[in-house]
């Protein structure tokens, strides 16, 4: 096999992806790894938290009474298919084509704005149907969990607005293209984390508790 010379005097496989052809890059990326570890954490404890409160509806509604299969399930493909554009993304920065994977970041980033979308408009229906973060100790760690959530697919979206700005700056780079991988872990972070609220709120939501 052939080795190429990077820029801090070591030699590289001619296919290492760019983003990981420096030790800045590689470490920058490990660092992140690391980070993911911390929120696993913290989504883990909120997860249990909202676990213990299961059933302590107080005198509010019931998630069985609120919740509806339609729009969690479009927000679920929304949020499903985004990690799949995503994906295809870091394939195009691969594969070296600046213009294929700012047009499906680009994608990625709109399924994301309409996740964000109808989960706001899903709140504020909860909220009218008299269930708030004060409502009652479940309302408070359903509306803390997912809220969570959706706070971290903001900040992924405000990041992705930025690298593309980036890209069309700067175009391919080690630094642009690492900052396009570590995003992309990012955002299928929060795509499974999706999956388990799905799951553990909202399927068991619909199924354990109607009415």
């Amino acid at each position: 096999m052939e080795y190429v010379q990077s820029e801090n005097g070591k030699h590289e496989a001619p296919d290492t992806p760019l983003e990981y052809q420096s030790e800045t890059g590689r470490l920058n990326i490990l660092g992140f790894w690391v980070f993911l570890g911390a929120e696993i954490a913290l989504f883990a404890t909120l997860f249990a938290s909202y676990l213990v409160l299961i059933g302590r509806y107080a005198d509010g509604p019931t998630p069985g009474e609120l919740f509806e299969v339609k729009g969690v399930l479009i927000e679920t493909f929304l949020l499903l298919t985004s990690s799949f554009t995503c994906g295809l993304a870091v394939h195009e920065m691969r594969r070296s084509s600046l213009k294929g994977l700012i047009v499906w970041l680009g994608i990625t980033l709109l399924l994301g704005l309409g996740f964000l979308g109808f989960e706001i408009y899903e709140f504020i229906h909860y909220v009218h149907e008299g269930a708030s973060l004060t409502t009652s100790a479940y309302w408070s760690g359903f509306f803390v969990l997912v809220g969570t959530h959706g706070a971290h697919v903001t900040m992924g979206i405000a990041w992705m607005i930025l690298i593309i700005i980036q890209l069309v700056q700067r175009g391919l780079t080690k630094h642009t293209t690492r900052k396009v991988f570590v995003a992309s872990l990012y955002w299928h972070f929060l795509d499974v984390v999706w999956i388990f609220i799905f799951t553990a709120v909202y399927l068991y939501g619909m199924v354990m508790h109607h009415g």
